[in-house]
């Protein structure tokens, strides 16, 4: 899936910093933010000795759509195609637009099974504009339509290596808040992909779900990692915003997470209406463990 603040880009970045323990011993990987799944999907290919897998979302919908690319990635696929052939039949940019505000309206009211739902969240993440998903006060999917000419709407070889590997690592989904203790004799290394904290009160959004994921839920978050920091086997790595980059004086995370390491790493945003305002930004990476061998910069 397209998501806003995917991690595909900067996954280089990111195994960068990874601890070094986890090439060396079997470990137990925790995602309470899993999103659109780079690097859930990374983690699967890239470390055959995990023994454990557990991922989380506060939005339903998007669970529900991990469960069914592994419990039913066939029939899932029959329904993508069937909506893809009905919608790149029709020619006219205005009957696509119509098109899409009726299945945005029935993925919105209407009673759904589970893979016609997922099925219209895919399809509306394909054809909406810039992948966005975003909820109004109501919780109703409000993103407005994108003029694609030829999108994807079904991936059939994705579906069907996606499952394969949550099968494969019999991947837990979860539906629920973002604490998860585990406990694992073992070492346990979790991947924090929250809502980012906005930049400016314009220039960004954490509206995912119904309600918005602010800054003492920031703080929440922060508790929780200094919790888990105090156990031995468990390690963490948390992305979020930069903002003492556009406003030196905004030290929040800096403050929030000063007893960690904290640093800068560059990833390309193209979520702006406005093309101008799109670009590169520092983001920063946040790990309980020493960082070594690499080119990341501490802040």
């Amino acid at each position: 899936m397209k998501w806003v603040g995917g991690k595909g880009q900067l996954l280089s970045q990111l195994e960068a910093a990874l601890p070094k323990s986890l090439y060396d011993n079997e470990f137990t990987y925790v995602e309470p933010f899993v999103g659109g799944g780079a690097m859930l999907f990374f983690m699967l290919q890239q470390f055959p000795n995990i023994k454990r897998v557990i991922i989380n979302d506060i939005n339903t919908n998007l669970t529900e759509a991990y469960k069914n690319i592994k419990y039913k990635p066939k029939e899932l696929i029959s329904s993508l195609k069937e909506i893809e052939k009905e919608y790149l039949n029709i020619i006219d940019e205005n009957s696509r637009k119509d098109f899409y505000l009726k299945m945005r309206n029935i993925f919105n009211e209407e009673d759904l099974s589970s893979i016609d739902k997922t099925t219209l969240l895919l399809f509306l993440n394909r054809t909406c504009f810039n992948g966005l998903y975003r909820e109004n006060a109501q919780g109703k999917f409000n993103v407005p339509f994108g003029k694609y000419s030829n999108p994807t709407i079904c991936n059939e070889d994705v579906i069907y290596a996606d499952s394969e590997l949550l099968n494969k690592y019999d991947v837990e989904i979860y539906n629920d808040d973002f604490e998860i203790m585990i406990e694992e004799k073992d070492l346990v290394f979790y991947y924090f992909d929250p809502p980012y904290r906005p930049l400016s009160e314009t220039s960004s959004f954490n509206s995912y779900v119904k309600g918005s994921f602010d800054d003492n839920e920031q703080k929440r978050l922060a508790r929780f990692c200094q919790k888990l920091s105090q156990k031995d086997n468990c390690l963490w790595m948390l992305s979020n915003s930069d903002c003492s980059a556009k406003n030196p004086d905004d030290l929040f995370f800096e403050n929030l997470y000063n007893n960690f390491n904290i640093m800068r790493v560059y990833a390309s945003r193209s979520v702006n209406a406005v093309a101008s305002k799109r670009g590169k930004l520092s983001e920063l990476l946040i790990t309980n463990n020493m960082i070594a061998e690499n080119n990341l910069i501490l802040v």
